[in-house]
């Protein structure tokens, strides 16, 4: 596959410092009494990476409250983007819209329409992310489906318009990332070094996420412009990881390491530790493997326990938002390895959970997805959620 860049004429910076971390199903099974996963659920395994000697670790046992619920009437919410200044900005999926949330009295207010939005079965208008010099460009990514393929977008975000005319033309920074009814990807995110990292799916030809040529499976790491990030582990590729089946979530610790979510098939959803270079086994490998070739990740579950969508990291530990598992995952970290049992909250209460992203301190806004057509009308219309978290 030939991957298309829109030509920009860049500076680049020096070898960017290539950040290690790792990567998981839209599966739910039941947690034990005291929010512990079952035992279907695999214990955390010698297999992954050990955690940092010395290093602090937070409580075996965590808690969530929900503090209150900032907005309600969500359709298809995706991503969401904490501003700088205050207010939330969430993506439709299927209207292909961003709305504005101001998170003190839940009020909703339209930014615009993304053109070119191409919404069926999973895809459609996808994970946002701001500039990381959104301050001075306010300059808003997108990542969605087209009518050929899946791309980046990036606006001009202007509060000053009136409501539905403040995303200015969208300028593609990248495309002919493969698209399909399924395994879409769509998970955007600047990392701590400002590059865009994006999490892809295989778009169900499993073929692609072991082809290094292809952008499908893959965690791909690309400068503002679209372009190969300095420092990329195959020379002028975009691609960072692969073996990846369907990556939906992406989070750094405060070590800047990458973990990133993926849905697995049948057996095993994973999060995993992201390290530059490896090959995280799919199609050949779901969940943990014997092969030395394939990077084991830090904990899985079955589909029906999790199915996990995004993640955040927040007390030392990532949180992890299950969609057909209807709960949020506390999985705690000692570096990269799981350093104690995760656990299971609010399963069931809120219905599918999409999206989780840091509120600052220990607090996280927490984005139901009830209204994507997998939902269930028992579980209420889509909102946003401020937890408290420990």
């Amino acid at each position: 596959m030939i991957v298309q860049r829109r030509a920009v004429p860049t500076v680049l910076a020096a070898a960017a410092l290539l950040l290690t971390a790792g990567c998981s199903s839209d599966g739910g099974g039941s947690s034990g009494p005291d929010g512990s996963a079952s035992p279907s659920r695999s214990a955390p395994g010698s297999s992954a990476p050990a955690g940092r000697a010395g290093q602090e670790t937070p409580r075996a046992k965590g808690s969530v409250k929900v503090l209150r619920t900032v907005a309600e009437g969500l359709d298809s919410p995706w991503g969401l983007a904490p501003l700088p200044g205050g207010g939330l900005l969430v993506s439709s999926r299927d209207d292909g819209t961003i709305v504005r949330v101001d998170e003190k009295t839940g009020k909703k207010t339209e930014l615009g329409e993304v053109p070119g939005v191409s919404a069926a079965g999973e895809g459609g208008l996808l994970g946002i992310a701001l500039s990381p010099e959104f301050a001075s460009d306010h300059m808003v990514y997108a990542y969605f489906t087209s009518a050929s393929d899946n791309r980046i977008v990036r606006m001009l975000y202007d509060e000053k318009k009136p409501a539905g005319e403040q995303l200015g033309a969208p300028d593609t920074v990248f495309k002919g990332i493969p698209k399909g009814v399924i395994h879409n990807g769509g998970r955007i995110a600047f990392g701590p070094d400002k590059m865009l990292y994006v999490g892809t799916g295989e778009s169900g030809d499993t073929g692609l996420s072991q082809d290094k040529d292809s952008v499908g499976g893959k965690i791909l790491r690309l400068t503002p412009e679209g372009e190969p990030a300095p420092g990329n582990p195959f020379g002028n590729s975009p691609v960072y990881s692969y073996g990846h089946r369907n990556v939906q979530g992406l989070a750094w610790d405060t070590k800047q390491r990458l973990f990133a979510s993926e849905f697995g098939q049948d057996t095993w959803d994973e999060l995993n530790a992201i390290k530059p270079g490896d090959n995280y086994g799919w199609p050949e490998a779901e969940g943990r493997s014997a092969d030395s070739g394939f990077h084991n990740p830090v904990d899985q579950w079955t589909t029906a326990e999790a199915s996990p969508s995004g993640i955040a990291y927040a007390g030392g530990s990532v949180w992890m938002a299950g969609l057909r598992g209807k709960r949020l995952w506390r999985i705690p970290l000692n570096g990269t390895a799981a350093s104690a049992e995760p656990q299971a909250f609010l399963e069931g209460e809120y219905g599918r959970l999409r999206t989780v992203v840091p509120a600052g301190g220990d607090r996280l806004w927490l984005v139901t997805s009830n209204t994507d057509g997998r939902g269930s009308p028992k579980d209420g219309d889509d909102r946003i959620l401020e937890l408290r978290v420990t």
